[in-house]
């Protein structure tokens, strides 16, 4: 019985595989089973809230069954998972956009730099919830640079921004996290 966290070996991987092909609802509940729990870790960095990131975690999953004879095995499936899941809270952000934009007039910010090692010092839950507050685009901004390494570039193309305004709202989101942290940062040490 495989278990959440577990490496799944590549045979018992494929089968699943076959299994969502055909459209058997056990592989799917294993496959949702054996990866549902980071998935969801990774919605929450990228929604408002809980509830957002189950939608965004549904939506992805049945996009997944939807396209899973697309998955070329040319790298790891839940590599492939996580753009599908990452490709879903885009999505969602870009039709919520035009309710929420947000440019920064500060486009003559220098980027900030705060300490690389925060993130070791919160909790997770502490650091999802603190970047759950930050404005739409701050935060999709702020999680395509930080936890997907993209470049303002390829984030600008993503949100339909301007390169300059891609760099100012990951500064932006930076100040804001750092003020936030800066209680708790004093109180780790």
């Amino acid at each position: 019985m495989l278990k959440k966290g577990q490496n799944i070996p590549e045979d018992t991987l494929q089968q699943l595989i076959k299994g969502c092909l055909t459209g058997d609802r056990s592989c799917q509940r294993k496959i949702y089973d054996l990866y549902g729990a980071k998935m969801m870790v990774l919605c929450l960095r990228y929604s408002k809230n809980r509830e957002e990131a189950e939608e965004i975690l549904q939506d992805g999953f049945l996009q997944l069954y939807k396209c899973i004879g697309q998955y070329k095995k040319t790298g790891s499936f839940e590599g492939w998972l996580r753009k599908i899941m990452i490709n879903c809270a885009l999505q969602r952000y870009r039709s919520k956009a035009n309710l929420f934009r947000v440019i920064s007039l500060a486009e003559h910010h220098k980027s900030l730099i705060i300490e690389e090692d925060f993130t070791e010092k919160l909790l997770e839950k502490e650091l999802i919830r603190l970047i759950q507050t930050l404005s739409p685009v701050y935060r999709m901004v702020f999680n395509l640079y930080v936890f997907e390494g993209m470049k303002h570039k390829e984030i600008a193309l993503l949100l339909d921004i301007s390169e300059g305004t891609s760099k100012s709202n990951l500064s932006d989101a930076r100040v804001i996290l750092k003020k936030a942290l800066t209680p708790n940062l004093k109180m780790t040490k």
